[in-house]
């Protein structure tokens, strides 16, 4: 499954990025809690360069606690400011402003040496898309000024939002990278999201994800699902199980296979079988490497 994604206004927004970086001070890279590294893009680190940058592993919600916990302490050791919240309920929303005052500390004491008077701290949040930048930025400036929507790619062009007197936002297109080589990547990408439901085989991301919880969480698949998987059971024998169970099944009485695929990636995305990180730290390397 190699994916090939790149509208034309998500090469625009990478130049726009890359033009604007020299008005901010540090750089928001919003991540989904669930996949810190497949969520990063591997533009990023080029474009912002030597530009302080925090870290911010949205919808913390629906990921596994430990393993973010595992990702908080290794972004730490990178050398960046990880920040681990739920934009969507409002958590953790304060750690936001204290990391770009940490990030930016430096700078800003230089500039009251120089007797430069005080202003916000200017930051650009950037992002894949459908990682929930709106819904932070509409929770930090407490006002529906960003739009939020379900579909990737709902940010089409950049805005200033002040947030208080302290920070001020430069919200920016969800930025994607022209294409996946790493068909896992791509898989966990459209299971949390990411990417469009029409551009991928939703069958092959269905599976992946019944495969990491019959690997990582077996006892909830079956409870979930009300079903008797073993480790080893192929997928196809999880399908049948699963279409059984919610009476799935088509007009000659056989599994309606296509129903039960869209139900597994659309309970897996909502996390309604259970939390999930499908990045794990110690499998995947480096979450700023680029390709």
């Amino acid at each position: 499954m190699t994916i090939q994604w790149f509208p034309g206004h998500m090469a625009k927004a990478r130049r726009e990025v890359t033009e604007q970086l020299k008005m901010v001070d540090c750089v928001f890279e919003l991540l989904d809690a669930r996949i810190p590294y497949s969520s990063s893009n591997p533009m990023i680190s080029d474009i912002i360069k030597d530009k302080p940058r925090v870290v911010l592993l949205n919808k913390m919600d629906m990921a596994d606690p430990r393993e973010t916990a595992k990702w908080m302490k290794h972004f730490e050791a990178e050398g960046v400011y990880p920040v681990a919240l739920d934009a969507k309920n409002g958590k953790n929303l304060n750690m936001v402003i204290k990391a770009a005052e940490a990030v930016t500390k430096e700078k800003f004491e230089r500039l009251a040496a120089k007797g430069l008077r005080p202003r916000a701290i200017r930051a650009m949040i950037v992002g894949i898309p459908n990682v929930g930048k709106s819904t932070l930025i509409n929770r930090l400036a407490k006002k529906s000024l960003a739009k939020t929507g379900n579909m990737p790619g709902v940010t089409k062009k950049q805005q200033w939002i002040k947030v208080g007197k302290t920070l001020e936002l430069l919200d920016t297109p969800g930025i994607l990278w022209p294409k996946f080589e790493d068909q896992v990547v791509g898989k966990k990408l459209s299971l949390t999201g990411a990417i469009k439901d029409s551009i991928v085989h939703l069958d092959e991301v269905a599976i992946y994800g019944l495969e990491y919880m019959q690997m990582y969480d077996l006892e909830t698949l079956n409870k979930h699902y009300n079903i008797t998987i073993e480790e080893n059971d192929s997928y196809l024998e999880i399908f049948d199980q699963i279409g059984r169970s919610r009476g799935m099944k088509n007009k000659g009485n056989e599994i309606d296979y296509e129903s039960v695929i869209e139900l597994v990636v659309r309970d897996i995305r909502n996390a309604k079988v259970g939390r999930y990180t499908f990045d794990r730290v110690e499998e995947v390397g480096q979450p700023d490497e680029t390709e």
